[in-house]
């Protein structure tokens, strides 16, 4: 069974009450459950984490390079300025995908840049919590066909 972190950045806790119009009603527990669930049917172990903080994300991205470690990441606010974690998730050795929740496109013009989608084999976004486990499937795939960095 494969090891796969499931990275969310600053506000990500916050499901459920956080602009439910935008994001919806099913809170960060949900997003874990069917992280886990999705990662279950494909033979992934997955570790789900959230954090606030910058440099604790950018210490996460390390560690998966270091392990070899396949990562799903939304950056959340990262997404649009974080140059660290953009040079971190650089030195990646396993498969990258970044995912969204909404559509960063279809929202504020500030949104609608990434710094971190040209180091990422590819970004799934706009369809809720369904995105992770599009993610996930494209890590599954991108792992058995041997792609891995």
């Amino acid at each position: 069974m494969r090891h796969v972190l499931v990275l969310n950045g600053p506000n990500l806790r916050r499901l459920g009450t956080r602009e439910p119009e935008v994001y919806g009603v099913q809170t960060f527990a949900d997003l874990e459950a069917l992280c886990r669930e999705t990662g279950r049917r494909l033979d992934l172990h997955v570790d789900v984490r959230q954090t606030d903080d910058e440099a604790e994300m950018v210490g996460w991205v390390h560690e998966a390079a270091d392990s070899r470690l396949p990562i799903v990441i939304n950056p959340a606010a990262f997404t649009h300025y974080s140059y660290a974690l953009r040079d971190a998730l650089a030195q990646r050795t396993a498969p990258l995908v970044e995912v969204h929740i909404s559509n960063p496109a279809a929202r504020e013009e500030f949104r609608h840049t990434s710094v971190v989608a040209g180091v990422a084999d590819g970004t799934v976004a706009g369809f809720g919590l369904y995105s992770y486990v599009l993610a996930l499937q494209a890590v599954a795939e991108m792992l058995e066909r041997g792609e891995a960095r």
